[in-house]
């Protein structure tokens, strides 16, 4: 296993990391994701760890609190052994306090994600969304706050825009305060929107990149093809309308293009489409998730080997897509490019 720098942090990382949504499954979205019991969680960690894959994501929403406390009971006796991700600030409940990052909850969902996962440190705390409502002050002060007690180690986002992180980097800076060190977006072949503004800002500002559904909402899993149906068995006919939308003619010429480079490697679709992003800048890791033993298996053969130059490019020209103002069109033109040079 390849073990990264987590953006400019001290703290390393293994390139794939596995996400715990499926542990625990409950409710409309996450019951679809997977249900692993404690006793299948366990298995699954012991998979991860005799992989190299130490770092464990999860997030206080995930079936309601259950993903994080499938997971602290399945790395009991172990804990020295593995770093704990998890997110908070989504709505959890219909409660005026149940939603955002004012200091009043950011204090108690660590203190209820601490209970949870059975320990006494998260080693990487991200803020699940951005509130508009809460002053980036009052949260970078009681980030600050736990990171000097010892219960946060590193904090992140997910889910922000640029100029959400920037204003929080910025405030950080003037006053002190800890620096975001990762930021955990959704980024794949068919969702490729982290390069225009995210992935520059990470290169500038030493964020790294931690994946969130690495294959396209579970449509790069090669079993989604042009003419035919969806398949019965894929969560997609209950979860679509959760993920981020995908153009499907754009989807099968990504699949095309990747069949080809599966046979050429011997690797599966979902192989070649996870080891694609760990060649991409600022990635620091892959979260994969996994229902059972067989996924996890296929998905961890995603490292240990290299795609061609010739086999990056043709997926990047497979998976292409206009750019938006106002990287499109100056991007293209020779004064805007001296400026402005690509960064993939």
């Amino acid at each position: 296993m390849d073990y990264r720098r987590l953006g400019a942090s001290g703290l390393k990382v293994p390139v794939l990391s596995f996400g715990a949504g499926t542990f625990g499954g409950a409710g409309p979205l996450f019951g679809h994701w997977g249900t692993s019991d404690v006793t299948e969680a366990r298995r699954l960690i012991d998979i991860c760890l005799e992989a190299g894959v130490n770092l464990f994501d999860t997030a206080d929403v995930y079936s309601k609190g259950a993903s994080e406390q499938v997971l602290g009971e399945a790395i009991k006796g172990r804990r020295d052994k593995v770093l704990i991700s998890t997110k908070i600030g989504l709505p959890i409940g219909d409660g005026p306090n149940d939603a955002g990052t004012s200091r009043a909850r950011i204090l108690k969902s660590t203190e209820d994600a601490l209970a949870r996962l059975g320990t006494d440190h998260i080693d990487l705390l991200q803020l699940h969304a951005f509130d508009a409502f809460t002053p980036v002050e009052e949260v970078l002060a009681t980030l600050d706050s736990l990171v000097k007690a010892g219960k946060v180690r590193y904090i992140g986002v997910s889910n922000f825009s640029g100029w959400q992180v920037m204003k929080s980097l910025a405030s950080a800076d003037n006053h002190g305060w800890p620096r975001y060190v990762a930021n955990q977006v959704y980024y794949s072949l068919v969702g490729r929107d982290y390069e225009w503004d995210l992935m520059p800002l990470g290169l500038d500002q030493g964020l790294g990149a931690m994946v969130w559904s690495p294959l396209g909402w579970g449509r790069l899993t090669g079993k989604i093809r042009r003419g035919q149906p969806l398949p019965e068995g894929s969560r997609l006919h209950e979860t679509a309308d959760f993920g981020p939308p995908v153009d499907d003619e754009k989807l099968y010429d990504i699949v095309d293009a990747l069949d080809i480079v599966a046979a050429e490697t011997g690797k599966t679709v979902p192989q070649v489409a996870l080891n694609w992003l760990t060649t991409r800048p600022t990635v620091s890791s892959v979260i994969i998730g996994a229902r059972n033993e067989e996924q996890l298996r296929q998905n961890l053969g995603a490292v240990g080997w290299s795609l061609t130059a010739d086999q990056i490019s043709r997926l990047d020209k497979a998976s292409a897509v206009a750019a938006p103002y106002p990287h499109f069109p100056y991007h293209r033109q020779e004064g805007f490019a001296r400026l402005n040079p690509p960064v993939v």
